[in-house]
């Protein structure tokens, strides 16, 4: 798929985000919220109890989740979910080593994006826990979880804070996109289509991916947004679109509760394409080097780790 590339210049790349000439959409406003540090940093102190919410997404052994604070299903703390960083960093929690176990970070010049594998209950998600989908909007509006923010430094070396992101977790499988590009026809919104939260990684984000153990960066091209489906008439392309179906009961006015239904009654089976990468650099794994006595994880009798400071 032809995406425009936004440019940025390296004159432009030294200066903030607010007068940097993306396109409407893709540059978050505001604060990052009461739980969070001013600004994205590296080098923060260990703190296994934060509460903090800021995630960044720089490169294939610098990037964080969310996930739950206390051992749960992402389900029942969606809006209350910390971040975890692979660094010290954003005075968030640490990702032990030996916790992530395969990623794909892929750059596209409409999004960045990574797919990846690992024991994430070591993250205080449930075991056999399938997971749920994180976005900045959420039932409420101000996010889920509220106050979560996304930044990157992939476009043009600065830590942009950016508007639409969504995350996908389990117990032992995440995504994470962040939009970082916009043109007339395909804003970040709908890059980051987040109303398809039961249709899982491969569908929502797409892409080449190695096995589990496998450890890349790569280019990338762009897929369609998600749901997004191209119909060709000679010149002229247009869409059709992909709504997930969805029943339910509100009470109404009245009183009275009330049936709806939404969405389409046929499911697709596949995304529209799955795009390719390219110039993929590979490592052998990542690591932060921080012992995990230091994040408060003790080896058992039976060589297991179990966490004292994290809830798990």
């Amino acid at each position: 798929m032809h995406f425009s590339l936004l440019l940025v210049s390296s004159a432009v790349a030294s200066v903030h985000a607010a007068t940097s000439p993306f396109p409407a959409g893709v540059i978050a406003t505001g604060t990052q919220g009461p739980t969070n540090p001013p600004a994205p940093t590296l080098g923060t102190a260990i703190n296994q109890t934060s509460m903090a919410r800021l995630l960044s997404i720089n490169s294939i052994d610098d990037f964080c989740l969310f996930a739950p604070p206390q051992l749960a299903n992402i389900s029942d703390t969606e809006t209350i979910e910390v971040a975890w960083c692979t660094k010290p960093r954003n005075n968030a929690r640490v990702i032990p080593d030996g916790t992530i176990t395969g990623v794909s970070f892929l750059k596209t010049d409409a999004y960045v994006q990574i797919m990846g594998t690992g024991d994430l209950t070591k993250l205080n998600i449930n075991l056999n826990d399938t997971g749920g989908e994180l976005d900045p909007h959420g039932a409420f509006g101000s996010g889920n979880p509220i106050g979560g923010n996304v930044t990157t430094n992939v476009v043009d070396g600065v830590d942009e804070p950016i508007q639409e992101w969504m995350l996908f977790i389990d117990y032992n499988q995440f995504c994470l996109r962040a939009c970082t590009n916009a043109n007339a026809t395909y804003s970040a919104a709908a890059m980051c289509e987040h109303k398809l939260d039961l249709m899982g990684c491969m569908f929502v984000m797409p892409g080449t991916y190695n096995a589990p153990g496998t450890f890349e960066t790569c280019d990338a091209d762009v897929a369609y947004p998600p749901g997004w489906y191209p119909v060709v008439d000679g010149p002229t392309t247009t869409f059709s679109t992909f709504a997930q179906y969805f029943t339910g009961v509100y009470t109404g006015g009245n009183g009275q509760p009330t049936s709806y239904t939404v969405g389409d009654t046929v499911t697709p089976t596949a995304p529209a394409t799955i795009p390719s990468s390219s110039n993929c650099v590979t490592t052998s794994t990542i690591s932060n080097g921080i012992p995990l006595t230091s994040l408060g994880i003790t080896a058992s009798v039976s060589g297991s780790a179990s966490s004292k400071a994290s809830g798990a």
